[in-house]
């Protein structure tokens, strides 16, 4: 069995098979791809990326040189360029800062150029909470060194040491004689290129700009509309485009009759093997047209949603490879703990299929010009969606320049160039520029779901709250977020990849929700097993100082033990570490006696993840994660039969709705000694346990399989 030597290359492993859909294309190799603007530009060595999501297939290395750039132009103003996409998560603003931080101008006077293939150096991707940790030093760096340099040049033309200038608000001056030296007079628009390896950062103890609240930058254009993302865009002579799709999953196309559709004015008809569209001059008619189509196609037997879970266990795709954090595959004997247990335990748990829903489906627009092609589109990985176009039509990475504007979330659901791929072949077919956008539909059937998965857990504890043994196996689902926090002698934790029935892909903490749903509810099992409160037993297995410390900040600010459960009000906990920051979730859910009817009604989560670099920014991210937790843990899940999605609409798909939103009380814990980390996937995945660990503290009903209650409690 293999060692678990680096988190994110298995996790590349087991999410990086998203499947391409049948008219696809295969995945490309990423290349080092650079372009040099005028003025004062810094090239900064880094520490590698290491790849976590998607990617390709084969043994790609990822450049070990990650370059920054950063431009003052004539004006003053400074341009940054990072290959990072802003998906909402507002590193725009965190990353703004903390450039402004180290520069010392002004963050008006920063603009960020975010996820364009022709302008920004080289990235994988916007994913794995890696932006804060990696991208966010990077551009520190740079800034720290431009700072130093445009000292260096101030002492010289104010013919004197450096020591006695201050860099501040854009200028260098000296206090002694009042004279100062703008950047923008200093630069003048000259191109310096230094590559450096370190530069003097600012601690977070003395952060100004970073580690303060602040509001979102450009802010105001989303709140008035003035943004523009992809499906609002426009070129000139645009034609709007539709993709015929399959009836079922794995369905062959046998005939198209396409005459009623060639018929209507300005419509042109697009066949390429397997692949058909439409383009039209508005989309009302591109739609018509699609519906015309006549076509007949045929699909194989697949399995229902019945016998998914079934399926998971037998259909395993390669051999069990068994993960652990220390490297290790297995830690002691985990049949010697059962043995020296005084109580034992074994259960199963599950997790459904679930889509990832953004604010804004799949969209694309592409042009060709001079063979070249230029695509519009919303993804979280602008390079990887460059060379799935480049290996599609045969181009070289020059010929292709991928732009992602703000685009409106992803949650791990955008890292596949499907819309602009389709919207390449269909503008390259017509000749003119188009506009294609998926919709709702299609999202939920055609995009990539989070896996589902079967998670066994086999465990034993003594009489005084010591766990003796743990075994964890997860089936399909993925070993992000896989290892126990808790300290166990003997364990033994195995990820099993299975021949899956759906299309899947990565979502918000892959597996990792998943995971931290079975080991915190059996955590809770195993606790009312020795008659141990659930926090106090938890406590009793960590010497992580830091996961203590979040438990116990929750555990305080919840009022944790200060009031009974009863068959109407019910309290939780979960929580854990993934992506270097750490949780603790509470919850407080009520059930009303007459009907059953259960409500979350209060959340607190106690979250630390380093130097915090935006409070504000911190605690939208942690209530939104929060927010979109409550549906997979209480309703969200894909229906399916026989090739076919039976829920693809959000009439019939349940997501979170504003009678849904609760109290949520965030604590977070700033340690400005530690290194910042990522919060965009963490904060989810206390949620369900938490919720699910109250529902048994009420009820006495064991709740074992994701969704919780989708049909409400009544009739679980």
């Amino acid at each position: 069995m293999a060692t678990r030597t680096n988190e994110f290359d298995l996790e590349l492993q087991e999410q990086c098979g998203i499947r391409r859909l049948s008219y696809g294309f295969e995945l490309g190799r990423r290349d080092f791809f650079k372009l040099m603007g005028a003025g004062v530009l810094v090239c900064l060595a880094a520490t590698p990326f290491e790849a976590q999501e998607s990617g390709d297939d084969d043994d790609e290395t990822i450049p070990k040189t990650v370059s920054a750039w950063l431009h003052i132009g004539e004006d003053g103003r400074v341009s940054v360029f990072t290959g990072k996409s802003e998906m909402g998560q507002n590193i725009r603003t965190s990353l703004t800062q903390q450039v402004a931080e180290e520069l010392h101008v002004p963050m008006s006077a920063i603009t960020l150029v975010m996820g364009d293939t022709a302008l920004t150096p080289f990235d994988i991707g916007t994913f794995g909470s890696r932006t804060t940790p990696t991208m966010g030093p990077q551009l520190r760096k740079a800034a720290a060194c431009m700072r130093e340099i445009l000292l260096g040049m101030a002492a010289n033309r104010l013919h004197t040491d450096r020591s006695t200038l201050v860099a501040a608000d854009g200028k260098i001056r000296n206090p002694r004689t009042g004279q100062s030296l703008s950047f923008a007079q200093l630069s003048r628009g000259q191109r310096f290129a230094t590559v450096i390896e370190d530069a003097q950062l600012t601690p977070a103890s003395g952060w100004h700009v970073a580690g303060c609240p602040t509001p979102k930058v450009e802010g105001r254009a989303f709140v008035t509309g003035e943004h523009k993302y992809t499906t609002d865009l426009k070129q000139p002579g645009m034609m709007y485009g539709k993709v015929l799709r399959a009836p079922a999953f794995r369905a062959t196309l046998v005939s198209l009759d396409s005459s009623d559709a060639e018929k209507m004015s300005g419509v042109k008809v697009i066949r390429d093997g397997a692949f058909v569209g439409v383009v039209a001059p508005d989309e009302f008619m591109a739609a018509k047209a699609l519906a015309v189509l006549k076509a007949k196609w045929e699909w194989p037997p697949q399995i229902s949603e019945a016998q998914l879970f079934k399926s998971l266990r037998e259909k395993r795709a390669t051999q069990g490879q068994s993960y652990d954090k220390n490297g290790a595959d297995v830690r002691g004997s985990v049949e010697e703990g059962l043995r020296t247990a005084d109580k034992t335990l074994a259960q199963t748990y599950t997790v459904s299929y679930i889509a990832h829903t953004p604010l804004e489906p799949r969209a694309a627009v592409a042009d060709w010009h001079d063979g070249k092609v230029t695509v519009w589109t919303g993804s979280q990985r602008p390079f990887g969606v460059r060379d799935e176009l480049a290996d599609a039509f045969r181009l070289s990475h020059q010929q292709v320049r991928v732009i992602i504007p703000d685009t409106g979330s992803a949650y791990g659901g955008k890292h596949t160039g499907d819309a602009a791929l389709e919207a390449a072949r269909l503008a390259k077919a017509a000749e003119k520029p188009v506009k294609l956008v998926w919709t709702r539909e299609e999202e939920f059937t055609w995009s990539y779901f989070r896996p589902s998965g079967v998670i066994d857990i086999k465990s034993g504890a003594r009489k005084d709250g010591i766990i003796t043994a743990w075994q964890h196996d997860n089936y399909n689902s993925g070993s992000s977020g896989i290892e126990t926090p808790y300290n166990v002698p003997n364990q033994r934790i195995e990820f099993h990849p299975s021949d899956a029935p759906l299309r899947q892909g990565s979502y918000r903490g892959l597996a990792a929700p998943a995971n931290f749903f079975a080991r915190e509810s059996h955590m809770d099992e195993l606790a009312h097993a020795i008659g141990m409160d659930p926090l106090e037993f938890r406590l009793k297995n960590l010497t992580d100082a830091r996961l203590r410390a979040v438990f116990q900040a929750a555990a305080e600010k919840f009022g944790w033990g200060r009031q009974k459960s009863s068959p109407t009000c019910g309290f939780g906990i979960g929580g854990g570490t993934e992506k270097g920051s750490y949780v603790a979730t509470c919850a407080e859910i009520g059930i009303d006696p007459a009907t059953g009817e259960l409500h979350v009604e209060r959340i607190v989560e106690a979250f630390e993840c380093g130097a915090v670099m935006n409070p504000d920014g911190l605690e939208n991210q942690i209530t939104g994660a929060i927010t979109q937790g409550l549906g997979g843990a209480l309703f969200e899940a894909i229906h399916f039969d026989h090739g076919k999605i039976l829920n693809p609409h959000l009439a019939q798909y349940r997501v979170p709705r504003f009678v849904d939103l609760l109290r949520v009380e965030v604590v977070v814990l700033d340690r400005k000694d530690l290194p910042s980390a990522g919060a965009g996937e963490t904060p989810i995945m206390g949620v369900a346990p938490a919720i699910a660990n109250a529902i048994f503290s009420a009820t006495g009903i064991r709740l074992r399989g994701l969704p919780l209650v989708p049909n409400g409690l009544e009739k679980t």
